[in-house]
């Protein structure tokens, strides 16, 4: 029911609450010290101690209260569905979080002698046989702390193989009107020029339209499979064939992979760089922006231009490589964000290869039917209406509604659910992405398509003035946004 998150939410900040004199613990003024009462402030030597501390003051209570209540207004997958298309936001296994909270990882510290770390240095270099085995590459590198990362890292690979061989002249970069922003933007960060690949009207990429672009200043291409609009590109291997005869390289952007375990992979559709975005496929908390793992695979001919460190094994064990011959150097510091590497191996291992083919299966059955349950005429698909999706759906809300995609949007917080991603991609009007995951069941699956069906029928009743029941009204994008006008901090 709408509204069953109603609480007192106007809650004011700590300073807001402050009163002089207000503390929040109690200590003896006098207490009886090594046989004499002395003031525990004394116990402080003078030039250590500080004079002015400009904290709130406040009482024990106040404090506890003001971070529950705080806690009270977030939301989490824990909660309730977080359909984020393109963010894969799927429940985050507990054992997998208790793994990572042992001794033997948050104890362990990166400059410590390899001999000491040998079980974590083996998991890491296990989990890069894994990644191998799921994409079909040869060897990985998990160093690149995320998503986009792992994309320039995967260009500067390019760059520095075209330059070893010569071919410095490779310039440009082609990238499917379709993709993520981060994929231009590392291509750009990368040295590259941009060439946009149009889509058809399918949304799908033909190679006929590659063959065009293709030049002798072709580096290569960024594809995503399946591409943002929740659709398997059917001519993958002809445009990898493509790009090839030009002689580029192709780069498989791998945010999309959870549509993808155990059925296909990059390495046998022709690609020769691949990440992988751990915190999505793999299971590990990203929620509020991090952290995250976007390791690094590529196929044989070009290991040796994977940044480093790589995990190794050799007589005296395992220890992390520096000194592959042509890397293109480190991009973070160590082996990556450990923890996050150790929730997905755990989440590997929990699994099997059998476990993570029913993680796409159940992911792509759960995303046609929640597409499928929302009302046709309200929420059109916005490409191949005929096709069938994979792990996530792409709708564009009914044009002639008041505020559309936005206005759905804000509409579902009242339902106490999350909203999809909207607006994105770009080359669809008025959209919403919606990716379910593997995680949710039926019931959640008919009631995210039910409130959706309902936010539609209010909307075109007039109602337009959305959210009601959260603990924030509708805010102003812009200002919100604006660098003159946000405040971080007071």
């Amino acid at each position: 029911m709408p509204g069953f998150r109603q609480a007192r939410w106007n809650e004011p900040l700590l300073n807001e609450m402050s009163r002089p004199g207000r503390v929040g613990t109690s200590v003896a003024a006098d207490p009886y010290i090594k046989g004499k009462f002395r003031n525990p402030a004394s116990l402080v030597p003078p030039a250590m101690r500080r004079k002015d501390i400009p904290l709130p003051e406040l009482s024990e209570l106040q404090v506890l209260r003001h971070f529950n209540r705080l806690s009270q207004m977030n939301y989490s997958v824990e909660l309730g569905m977080y359909p984020l298309g393109s963010c894969t936001m799927k429940y985050n296994p507990k054992v997998s979080e208790a793994i990572a909270a042992t001794d033997y990882m948050r104890q362990a510290h990166p400059l410590q002698p390899e001999e000491t770390v040998q079980g974590i240095l083996s998991v890491f270099y296990e989990l890069q046989q894994f990644l191998c085995e799921v994409t079909g590459m040869s060897s990985f590198s998990l160093s690149t702390a995320a998503g986009a990362q792992g994309e320039f890292a995967g260009v500067l690979i390019m760059r520095k193989f075209h330059g070893v061989h010569g071919a410095r002249q490779r310039d440009e970069i082609l990238v499917p009107d379709s993709a993520h922003g981060t994929n231009p933007a590392s291509a750009a960060m990368a040295g590259f020029k941009v060439v946009k690949v149009p889509s058809d009207s399918s949304g799908q990429v033909r190679a006929s339209a590659v063959e065009e672009l293709t030049s002798d200043r072709t580096a290569g291409m960024m594809f995503t499979v399946p591409n943002t609009l929740g659709l398997f590109e059917s001519e993958v291997a002809e445009v990898c064939r493509a790009v090839h005869d030009a002689g580029g390289l192709m780069y498989y952007d791998g945010a999309n992979m959870n549509a993808m375990l155990g059925r296909a992979r990059p390495g046998d559709m022709g690609f020769d760089v691949v990440h992988l975005n751990l915190h999505k496929t793999f299971a590990t908390p990203h929620g509020g922006g991090g952290p995250g793992a976007g390791p690094v695979g590529v196929t044989k001919s070009l290991s040796e231009y994977l940044p480093v460190p790589v995990v190794s094994r050799g007589k005296q064990g395992y220890s992390l490589d520096y000194g592959l011959k042509r890397s293109i150097g480190p991009l973070k510091g160590f082996v990556g964000n450990s923890a996050v590497l150790l929730r997905a191996y755990a989440y590997i291992r929990l699994l099997g290869g059998s476990g993570l083919t029913d993680v796409s299966s159940l992911a792509v059955l759960a995303a046609n039917y929640l597409w499928k349950s929302l009302d046709q005429d309200a929420f059109p698909a916005s490409h191949g209406r005929e096709l069938r999706r994979k792990h996530e759906a792409v709708v564009s809300v009914k044009s002639e509604l008041p505020g559309s995609a936005m206005t759905v949007a804000k509409a579902i917080l009242d339902y106490g659910m999350h909203s999809p991603t909207v607006y994105f991609p770009l080359i669809v009007r008025e959209a919403l992405m919606i990716e379910p995951t593997e995680s949710e069941p039926l019931e959640m699956l008919d009631e995210y398509a039910a409130a959706l069906n309902s936010v539609y029928k209010s909307v075109t009743e007039g109602k337009t003035e959305f959210p009601n029941n959260t603990s924030v009204g509708r805010v102003d994008e812009v200002k919100a946004s604006h660098p003159m006008t946000l405040k971080v901090r007071w």
